[in-house]
Parts: C-alpha cells; structure tokens; sequence
C-alpha cells in the first residue's frame, strides 16, 4: 500500500505533519493510543485518514509488519528509544523518516546505513529544523569549495508556545539529550566537551543579538559529514546561556545520565504546563562559520518561519518523496539525500557571503 503513516499524530510535532501531507500528498494514516483524539485529529484535517490505535510501541511495529506503509513518519520520542526500534522493524521496502535531533539518536540511525541499503529501504533522521537548517548552510558554503579546516554551526528556532502540559515524549528527548554531556569533533574525533561550553554572542542579519552554547545535538554530526571538516562545534540558543545556568550544566548531565535521577527528570519535565508567550525573534535562523584552508572565514545563515512549522514541512516533503520512490536505500540525514535545497522548499531562504538565494 502507498500509505504514510504518521507515529504520534496526536502530539505537537505529529498534529502538524499530518495536517502538511493532508494539504501536499493526501490523507496520511493517523497512528496513536488515544481513539477518540485521533478521531478529532481525522477531521480536523480533513480528507479520508484512517486511524490506528495502538497502545505501545511494541504494537507499532507489529502493526508495521502486516500493514507494510509505504513510508513511516516517527514523531514519538525519546528518538534514542525508539528510533532504531522502529527503523529496523520497517519491512523491506517501507522507507522511514523522524525529526529526532538528539545525537545519539542521529548517529545511530545513520550507523543502519549498509542494513537499509540490503533491504531497500531509505531512512532519514533529522527531518526537522533541528539537522536541516544548519546542514543545509554547511552544503551551501562547502559547495566547489575545499574541505574546511573548522565548522561552527548555531540553531536558533522561533517556536510558537502552544498551552499544555510538554508530555513526555518531548520531556524524555529533552533529558536524554542533556544526560549525553557536551560533545564536539577534535582532529576527526567524536571527543568530550564542556556542556554549555562554546558560549557565543553574535549579531543575527536583521540586527539583533543572540547567544548559544554547545550541546550534543544531531547537527553536529550533519554538519561533519556534510563538510568533512576535523573540528566542528554545534552550538543551539535552545540550551540555557546564562552564566549562572551553564556553570552548573555539567554536573546537572552528570546527574541525569543516572537512571532513577533521569527518569525521574523525565516524569517531572513532562507535567511541566507550557503557557503562551510573546516570541523574542520573528525568524528562525540557523548560522554556519566556515575557517577554510587558507585560514580565510566565510559566514552563511538561514532564515525560516517559525520553527514547527518548518519541521512539519520538512518531514512532509521527505516523506511524500520516498513515497514517490525518489529516495535511494540507505540512511541519511535530510540534506544528505536530497540537497540544501530542500529547506528553501520549506520556506527557507539563504543568506550566504556572495547574496541572498
């Protein structure tokens, strides 16, 4: 069956990928636990999707195995739990797709590149503003160009508050991530860093100002594999950049990455109640600072809308085309497969050193 199927269509993340392949490709099947929620979600959207219910993800990828989708989308987090579950359990020949942005979770996914490739199927991880942004920058700027000697890349994601409690899917990805601990590439190594260390400040293209630090998110592996640079820094304004925070972010990673204390982070995190607020930026931007060779800098940026918003369109698009079979067997970030162009599909629009495109 030519059927995408959406993991999590009830959540944030799912509700506005499903809402994107209802417009551009056609009526996605709705997969969650809730019935009545996915019944809602069905008509909202409109169109004809059929609903899922399944109460575990156990029972997703029994459910992968008879129905056989064309094209799976995973929204559901921790990505590092339930990433490589899903991807592998695909069949032959039902491609996969997530917006997961911790690292591990990237890196694993793209280590079952040789088992996807042996059974048709195409993999993607990190379809989202989190690795495509700051990927996409990183392949214009090193397009024709010698391998890059140093690469920092920043993301800075407007994201729309919506009211309700982060849930626990968000919650498990967020501590997850902060339990890894700061990550960066030394000499062609994945080494250890100072979480909340690379702190910087810059001036974004509309005049503002904005800071980030590092953190150990799938865009650092993007953005070393798509300019083969030795050192690479990815730096997020995600990650708390005040001096009080960052000088106790180390010992809080150190803390979460032990079971009991991270879970209990966890279920704590996910009753947290988001409440709207006014946003700080009006874009999202995403930043690449390329050293060359020679020594010389170059700078590229990215501006897009509103983060989600870009994530869904993102997810949406790579998922409609390997639905249409335009992918290739293997594992990828999004950039990897289809080019920096894919973000200007979403709305993006580059601002590198020789102009606008």
């Amino acid at each position: 069956m030519n059927e995408i199927w959406i993991l999590g269509a009830t959540g944030w993340t799912g509700r506005a990928v499903a809402a994107e392949l209802a417009a551009s490709h056609g009526s996605p099947v709705l997969v969650g636990r809730d019935a009545a929620r996915l019944r809602q979600l069905a008509t909202t959207i409109g169109g004809t999707s059929r609903t899922v219910v399944t109460g575990s993800v156990d029972a997703v990828v029994s459910q992968l195995a008879a129905n056989r989708p064309a094209v799976v989308v995973n929204t559901i987090g921790p990505f590092t739990e339930t990433a490589p579950l899903i991807a592998r359990a695909c069949p032959p020949g039902t491609h996969y797709v997530d917006v997961a942005n911790e690292l591990l979770a990237v890196t694993g996914l793209l280590g079952l590149h040789d088992e996807a490739a042996s059974s048709d199927r195409c993999l993607v991880t990190g379809a989202g503003f989190g690795v495509l942004a700051t990927e996409s920058v990183v392949l214009k700027m090193c397009e024709e160009r010698p391998v890059p000697t140093r690469v920092r890349v920043d993301a800075l994601a407007m994201v729309e508050a919506k009211p309700g409690r982060l849930g626990s899917a968000l919650a498990g990805s967020i501590v997850d991530a902060l339990a890894v601990g700061g990550r960066r590439y030394e000499h062609g190594q994945l080494v250890r860093a100072r979480l909340g260390g690379d702190f910087e400040r810059f001036t974004l293209p509309d005049g503002s100002t904005a800071q980030t630090v590092g953190g150990p998110s799938g865009e650092l592996e993007a953005a070393r594999r798509a300019s083969g640079a030795p050192f690479v820094v990815a730096a997020s304004g995600a990650v708390p950049t005040g001096r009080a925070v960052r000088a106790v972010l180390p010992a809080a990673a150190a803390l979460l990455s032990l079971p009991a204390l991270g879970n209990a982070a966890k279920r704590r995190l996910a009753r947290v109640r988001v409440e709207p607020r006014e946003q700080s930026r009006q874009f999202s931007w995403a930043r690449a600072r390329v050293q060359g060779p020679d020594g010389s800098i170059r700078e590229g940026w990215l501006r897009a809308g509103e983060g989600m918003a870009f994530t869904a369109s993102v997810a949406a698009e790579v998922a409609s085309r390997l639905a249409r079979d335009e992918g290739r067997p293997g594992a990828y970030t999004p950039g990897a497969l289809f080019g920096p162009e894919l973000a200007k599909k979403a709305g993006g629009r580059f601002l590198l050193d020789e102009g606008a495109s």
